[in-house]
């Protein structure tokens, strides 16, 4: 049988003085070797800021930012933000002396910080972990001759707190590029996992289709090449697709020109095989600086979006409202509920009324459209629209 635990008993037990705080920095415990550093009685730690019990010594240097307080405080703020273990390897933070206000002992100390979490996730308690380092730092002055060996100890203390700074700064970055490659791994994962289901229902189509052309001499050939045609069209979709994406991955942001949007847009829809009526409101002179190959994807993903969902007609507008360039493109469909407006734009997602209408789509154009729209520092968001759907395109405007 497992013998019951006092963990209360233990904490204050320890040998490394330790007190409990709460997220907003008031000290709920505190063990006996931390009252016995402390010079303080219990009475006077519990509920009460650590802060206002221990206040910074305003004599102990000219920089703030070197200040015991300072630091410590940096270091709960990192601890509630990252909910991950910090720690401090030397400070300096004197302590008022009991009774005496406004008197300072210089104390050296290492200071570790743990958060314990809640249920959800959130910081209830910090623990305070310390070692006092003080006699080591007076140590090293005591075996230098004169001032110039003492400032060589204050010296040493500055330069391991600045390389603690910097190893958290460090340790910081560290842990923000090392989610960044995962989410992207993870995204990149995804991608090809969900491409593949893409992939294979028309090169299932495909090889049916060709078996039973093999099998069936008769059959209707005009029909056969009709449906091996839509495959293979939707085959080249998305792999376009997934070459777009791996552009926008990894190439850089080059070959920008300058663009005027109304005429821009008025060749590109010359260019495109109506799929509805096209309506247009194009004011001149309305440009920006921009690829036009992948401006031309955006605005075609755009009308790709629009022609699958609208009833009769589709509308593009092009303006100017400084400082930006605006291209709206606008349908008479069923629209975008308010809930879905952001999720429209993530890479694969895709509603159940688009997957009804077309259920071979790869849910990818809208993603590309705002990662172009992104890489030109523009915006491309869902607005609000009575009867349909509006997507707005806001991009610097750029003068001739």
């Amino acid at each position: 049988m497992r013998p019951e635990i006092d963990y209360g008993a233990v904490f204050r037990a320890g040998q490394a003085p330790a007190a409990v705080l709460t997220p907003d920095f008031v000290m709920v415990d505190v063990n006996d070797v931390f009252l016995k550093v402390s010079g303080r009685g219990r009475e006077a730690l519990l509920d009460r800021d650590v802060f206002d019990v221990f206040p910074p010594n305003p004599a102990a240097s000219e920089d703030p930012e070197q200040q015991g307080a300072q630091m410590l405080r940096t270091s709960l703020e990192q601890v509630l933000t990252t909910r991950r273990r910090d720690f401090i390897p030397l400070q300096r933070y004197d302590i008022e002396v009991v009774d005496r206000p406004g008197v300072f002992e210089e104390r050296y100390w290492s200071t570790v910080l743990n958060p314990i979490l809640g249920p959800h996730g959130e910081v209830r308690w910090i623990v305070l972990t310390i070692d006092e380092v003080t006699d080591f730092v007076l140590a090293l002055r005591r075996h230098g001759v004169g001032g110039e060996q003492e400032g060589r100890a204050d010296s040493l203390a500055l330069q391991l707190q600045a390389l603690n700074d910097q190893l958290r700064q460090a340790h910081r970055e560290q842990r923000e590029t090392t989610s960044a490659l995962r989410e992207a791994i993870e995204r990149q994962r995804r991608l090809v996992y969900d491409a593949s289901h893409d992939l294979r229902n028309p090169l299932t189509g495909l090889l049916t289709e060709l078996e039973v052309a093999l099998s069936e001499p008769g059959c209707d050939l005009q029909r056969m090449l009709r449906k091996l045609l839509r495959d293979a069209e939707r085959l080249n979709d998305i792999v376009a697709d997934l070459l777009d994406l791996a552009r926008l991955d990894t190439e850089p942001h080059e070959n920008d020109r300058l663009i005027d949007l109304a005429e821009f847009v008025t060749e590109e829809l010359d260019r495109r095989t109506p799929g509805a009526s096209v309506l247009t409101r194009l004011d001149p002179h309305v440009c920006v600086r921009a690829s036009a190959i992948r401006l031309a994807r955006l605005l075609s993903n755009l009308m790709t979006n629009a022609e699958r969902h609208t009833n009769t007609t589709i509308e593009v507008v092009v303006a100017a409202d400084p400082p930006d360039a605006v291209l709206e493109v606008l349908d008479d469909g069923p629209g975008i509920p308010a809930e879905d407006r952001e999720r429209v734009f993530e890479r694969r997602y895709r509603r159940e009324e688009a997957r009804l209408r077309d259920p071979g789509g790869s849910g990818l154009g809208l993603s590309i459209a705002r990662e172009i729209a992104q890489e030109h520092g523009g915006r491309l968001y869902a607005a609000d629209h009575r009867g349909g759907a509006r997507l707005v395109l806001r991009l610097p405007l750029a003068t001739k």
